[in-house]
Order: C-alpha cells, then sequence, then structure tokens
C-alpha cells in the first residue's frame, strides 16, 4: 500500500510538469519505455537496486540508459530524482499511476471488453460508441474473448464490472433454483 502512494506522489507530479509543458503523452511513452527495459532486463534491475554498486556508478549507468533510449531532459531528470531517493525500483508502479492520470487527464477511458465469441467491428464499434455515449469519454477498447462465458459480454471500466454474460445469468438462475 505504500509502495502505491510513493509511486502516485511521483506520478502525480510528474504529470502535473508534463502538463506545463505539454508533453504528457511523450513522457508516458518515456516512462513506458524505460520501466518495460527495467521488467524486461533483470540485471539491470539488480544494479539499481544492489547496494554493493555506488550511487556513482548507478549514476552512470543511467546516464547510458538515458542516452541510448532518447529520453527528454524532464523524464531524465525524473529518474535521476527516483535514483538519488532510493524510488528508481518503483518505476514500473509509477509508470502506471502515471497511465492513469495521463488518462484521466486527457479524457481517456481504457475499458475491458471480454466475450465469448469473437465480435464484429461493426458490433466492437457499437459497443465503442455506447462508452463513450454514456461516459462522456474518449474510450479506447480492448477486446478479449473468453470461451467460459458461453455468450454475451464483460466490460470492466477500472474497478467497475458490467457483467451481461450467459455464463453469469445461468450461475444465477442455478443460485435461485437451490435456494427455492
Amino acid at each position: 500500500m505504500i509502495t502505491n502512494a510513493i509511486a502516485r506522489r511521483y506520478a502525480k507530479a510528474l504529470v502535473q510538469l508534463a502538463a506545463e509543458d505539454g508533453a504528457v503523452e511523450k513522457f508516458n511513452g518515456e516512462l513506458s519505455l524505460v520501466a518495460t527495459l527495467l521488467e524486461a532486463s533483470p540485471e539491470l534491475s539488480a544494479i539499481f537496486s544492489n547496494p554493493a554498486y555506488g550511487i556513482e556508478a548507478k549514476k552512470e549507468i543511467l546516464k547510458d540508459v538515458i542516452g541510448k533510449t532518447g529520453l527528454s531532459t524532464m523524464v531524465g531528470n525524473f529518474l535521476q530524482l527516483l535514483l538519488d531517493r532510493s524510488r528508481i525500483a518503483f518505476l514500473p508502479q509509477i509508470a502506471a499511476s502515471y497511465s492513469a492520470f495521463a488518462d484521466e487527464l486527457s479524457g481517456i477511458i481504457r475499458p475491458v471488453l471480454t466475450s465469448g465469441m469473437q465480435l464484429e467491428a461493426g458490433q466492437v464499434e457499437e459497443i465503442k460508441t455506447a462508452l463513450a455515449k454514456s461516459t462522456g469519454k474518449q474510450v479506447v477498447l480492448q477486446v478479449e474473448v473468453d470461451p467460459a462465458l458461453i455468450g454475451g459480454v464483460v466490460t470492466k471500466i477500472g474497478d467497475k464490472v458490467y457483467d451481461g454474460s450467459v455464463r453469469t445469468q445461468l450461475d444465477r438462475i442455478e443460485d435461485i433454483l437451490q435456494k427455492g
């Protein structure tokens, strides 16, 4: 829980700075790139978390990473700050929180639509339009298929789940019949 609070605090500060510069999406991409790089390279993550390496050695390695990835000065300085404060290990959580703040600032929601079978493009577009109309936000829809649903759809927006699947309806009927 404390880790999440720390990540949110750093992410919120960076998104506010990015909004002032008009670089919210650019910073989002750069943070995601470095977070992915750290997650994909356990050796690099281990170096940053290992106290056997001195801070100067870590700073040089981070400078190389910043240079090779072509990060903006602001994100580079942000990463240096995280390193100085021993918070670089929180970068994946910070990047996720930053992405959520950036979406909120831009008026974007990213619901996950799960259906029992592959949906046609027209159906997906109808659902996307309905979600945009009901929420008043831009919708970036992720579509997944789960044959266990049998039919219908389950839509997850943030922490809310709208379940219209046949599987859930059958479970409800079974529960009602068992209770009598």
